[in-house]
């Protein structure tokens, strides 16, 4: 490695470290950012759809692999005139920089999937803030962004997942719509399994991965059938609730006095 290389991961670490100790304890930044109820009988849940009377649902991007269709999925957003949320690793990150750039530029959401895509149960309140706050880190010296919405990889978490994820400053965000693209089962089958969804409703949260092997085929026919049933796909910060609000056992995020 070259010394200028060197000095590089060497100042990056320093600021590593310099972030975590300003975040490290400091509950009252966070209460002062997110104003978060998300204790739900005892359970600490992640948001996974909104209650809205706005016909508004989220699409989600999980990016961690694979880097083929990035470019290609941008241009079909861009098409429908969408804006979208993408969950990045640290890997991810620091392997497609330009990618990162890309998708700011093009107004859509940065989002935080962990340093290393590792299950976060199990993992002690150290090892959770350093998956979580090694991205933020990347992501903030290489696009100049604050990133705020956390995915847990593989759906794991628990309470202890949850609360370390607010305690870095985030909101721990899931989803109520699996599109399954995961297992490649084919463009039909990605469309048909969204729009036959019994949670596709407003204040959806849709995933989607930007490496599946027919995530970009379907992408185009999924918006225009989405938009036939008069859906605005909005990013994830622009469709939750930033504060006063709680969540029901599914993990539906409601404002505090809003009745179902």
């Amino acid at each position: 490695m070259s010394a200028e290389k060197k000095k590089k991961w060497r100042n990056r670490g320093i600021l590593a470290l310099a972030f975590a100790a300003a975040l490290a304890g400091s509950f009252q930044y966070i209460s002062t950012y997110t104003t978060v109820s998300g204790n739900v009988n005892g359970k600490e849940m992640p948001i996974c759809s909104v209650e809205t009377e706005e016909k508004k649902v989220a699409l989600t991007f999980d990016a961690a692999w694979g880097n083929d269709d990035t470019a290609r999925i941008l241009d079909i957003l861009e098409k429908h005139h969408v804006r979208a949320t993408f969950f990045m690793t640290g890997g991810w990150v620091e392997k497609y920089p330009e990618d990162v750039q890309a998708i700011k530029e093009a107004g859509h959401d940065l989002a935080n999937h962990g340093e290393t895509h590792r299950s976060m149960t199990g993992l002690s309140r150290k090892e959770v803030k350093q998956e979580v706050l090694s991205v933020h880190e990347k992501v903030l010296e290489l696009a100049g962004v604050e990133m705020r919405l956390f995915r847990a990889p593989y759906d794991n978490y628990d309470d202890d997942v949850i609360r370390n994820i607010q305690a870095c400053g985030y909101y721990p965000i899931q989803w109520s719509v699996d599109s399954l693209d995961w297992k490649d089962y084919g463009v039909e089958n990605i469309i048909e399994t969204v729009l036959g969804s019994a949670e596709l409703k407003n204040g959806a949260i849709i995933l989607l991965h930007n490496g599946a092997k027919y995530t970009a085929d379907a992408l185009d026919g999924l918006l225009t059938e989405l938009e036939k049933k008069e859906y605005q796909m909005v990013p994830v910060s622009k469709l939750i609730y930033k504060k006063g609000y709680y969540l029901d056992a599914a993990g539906r995020q409601l404002k505090k006095n809003q009745k179902r």
